[in-house]
C-alpha cells in the first residue's frame, strides 16, 4: 500500500537543521514514538507530504525543505515587547509559566490564536518571539516509512473534530509543537506535523 490521501501513515526520522557541515539534530521520531498522521488532511506541511507521497512501508526517504517550503524566513517584527501585567493571573505572575524559553499560547486583539516563545522577562515588559521555532531554517529529514494503512472513518472524524494534526498529541493543531510524540532534542515546538512543526500540525 502506498502513501496517498486518507492513508494513516507512520514514519520515523531524524530532523537536522542548518547548512553544509553545520547541521544540528533538532528532532527525532523513533520506533517507540513515531510520527503518525493522516495523509492529505492538511495536518502536515504540503512540501513534507509531497516527499512521502507514493512511498510504501519499508521505504526510506531523505530530503530537505527550504524556509520557503516550510515556515518562511525569520521575521524580526514578530519579536515584540508586551506589558508584563497582561500575564498576571489573579494579580500575580506565575513564574512556573512565565520564564525565558517557555512557549505560551496567546491571542491577539482580533481573536487569532498565537503561540510565542518567551525571550526575556523584565520588570515591566516581557519580550515574546512569535516566529515559528523553525522559521528561517533549512530542514533535513532522513527516515523510514514504518506503516501505511487506510484511515478509519472514526480516525478521520476525530481529526477534524479536534482540529489536531492526528499525530497523537497535537491537540489544538496550533503552532505549539508537533505533538507527534517525537523526541524534540532542542526545542519545544516543531516537527513535521503541519502548522506547528516539522511537517505537521
Amino acid at each position: 500500500m502506498q502513501v496517498s490521501d486518507n492513508k494513516y501513515v507512520t514514519v520515523t526520522y531524524d530532523l537536522n537543521v542548518g547548512e553544509g557541515d553545520e547541521l544540528e539534530l533538532m528532532e527525532r521520531a523513533t520506533l517507540e514514538q513515531p510520527l503518525e498522521f493522516i495523509f492529505g488532511t492538511n495536518s502536515m506541511l504540503e512540501a513534507f507530504e509531497k516527499q512521502l507521497e507514493g512511498l510504501s512501508e519499508g521505504d526510506k526517504f531523505s530530503f530537505r525543505l527550504t524556509p520557503e517550503e516550510a515556515y518562511g524566513d525569520y521575521d524580526d517584527t514578530r519579536v515584540i515587547e508586551l506589558p508584563k501585567n497582561i500575564f498576571e493571573i489573579d494579580g500575580k505572575i506565575d513564574e512556573q509559566v512565565l520564564f525565558e524559553g517557555n512557549t505560551l499560547p496567546m491571542m491577539d486583539s482580533s481573536g487569532n490564536r498565537l503561540v510565542g516563545s518567551v525571550v526575556s522577562v523584565g520588570d515591566e515588559v516581557v519580550t515574546m518571539d512569535f516566529n515559528h521555532p523553525l522559521a528561517g531554517e533549512v530542514m533535513h529529514f532522513e527516515g523510514t516509512v514504518m506503516g501505511v494503512r487506510d484511515a478509519s472513518v472514526e480516525e478521520i472524524a476525530a481529526l477534524f473534530s479536534t482540529g489536531g494534526c492526528g499525530c497523537g498529541g497535537c491537540g489544538s493543531g496550533e503552532e505549539d509543537g508537533c505533538g507527534c510524540g517525537a523526541n524534540h532534542e532542542s526545542h519545544a515546538g516543531g516537527c513535521g506535523c503541519g502548522s506547528g512543526g516539522c511537517g505537521s500540525c
